[in-house]
């Protein structure tokens, strides 16, 4: 039988986050995670189970303006992502791109991983771009500890939606703070809340 794809949404739409931030975009959006933050605003009771091919033919639907970019995220995609549906994207000409929590092993022919760490990263791990989901108080030197990964990615700072305001401004000023007195580390605002799109 062919796999089936816990698929949560496929949508186009500007980056909002990272090193990309701007960029026009199909998100494919799988449900499932193996982690569970609190501040995740992916609902993974809802979903669609989807073969490859009408994946690639729903991606090629939203991809109406020529767009070539996918983003691949969920919760943790890499609990759903294979080599199969990779060679058929790939195949269809798209780029992809994948946003993951770094615990499981990063699989072959990506684009562009970005990782946001929230515990133990796998060994086999080798990220494109770290970002660092940040909220006051967290301590410089578990921030910098990401920074093992060598001096050629891109280090983001991403002050966390707490969705309290009060908490969030702090969130923003700290997170500030932080990348001016670390010159190696960018912020990076999640621009499709300030913007109000999707």
């Amino acid at each position: 039988m062919e796999k089936r794809y816990r698929v949560n949404e496929i949508f186009y739409s500007l980056q909002g986050e990272g090193r990309w931030t701007g960029t026009p975009m199909v998100f494919l959006r799988f449900s499932g995670c193996n982690l569970g933050c609190p501040f995740c605003d992916t609902d993974f009771s809802a979903f669609e189970p989807m073969d490859a091919e009408t994946i690639a033919a729903r991606i090629s639907e939203k991809a109406t303006s020529g767009c070539k970019r996918v983003c691949i995220t969920g919760g943790e995609p890499l609990l759903q992502l294979d080599s199969a549906l990779i060679d058929i994207l790939h195949g269809a000409g798209f780029t992809l791109h994948v946003e993951t929590n770094g615990t499981l092993p990063r699989p072959e022919n990506l684009d562009w991983v970005t990782m946001s760490p929230k515990g133990s990263v796998h060994p086999g791990m080798d990220p494109d771009e770290i970002k660092i989901v940040y909220q006051a108080g967290i301590s410089e030197e578990e921030v910098d500890a990401w920074r093992r990964y060598g001096d050629k990615k891109y280090y983001c700072i991403q002050p966390c939606d707490t969705g309290d305001s009060v908490l969030n401004t702090e969130n923003i000023r700290s997170a500030t703070e932080f990348v001016l007195s670390h010159p190696g580390w960018r912020l990076s605002l999640q621009t499709h809340k300030i913007t109000g799109i999707k």
